[in-house]
């Protein structure tokens, strides 16, 4: 059970760095840091918010089927 747990929480990592490098892009961009795979500024920004709705809509997905499979979300959130 306990590598099980172990293989969960590696996978849950992915998205959380994820989100973390897009928050990373998006403030370089605030700052005038061109990083070297992105031809201008708007690209990163996009890149960086991409990367960041993507990962904290992982996370997201994953609390909410967590807590619909536990029943602890409310009517308006269970499935139909």
């Amino acid at each position: 059970m306990t590598f099980q747990r172990f293989i969960a929480l590696t996978i849950l990592l992915i998205p959380i760095f994820t989100a973390g490098y897009g928050i990373k892009l998006m403030r370089d961009t605030l700052f005038s840091i061109l990083n070297w795979p992105y031809a201008s500024h708007y690209l990163q920004f996009i890149a960086g918010l991409i990367c960041f709705v993507v990962g904290v809509w992982l996370i997201g997905g994953f609390i909410l089927h967590r807590d619909r499979k536990n029943n602890k979300v409310g009517p308006r959130f269970q499935k139909k």
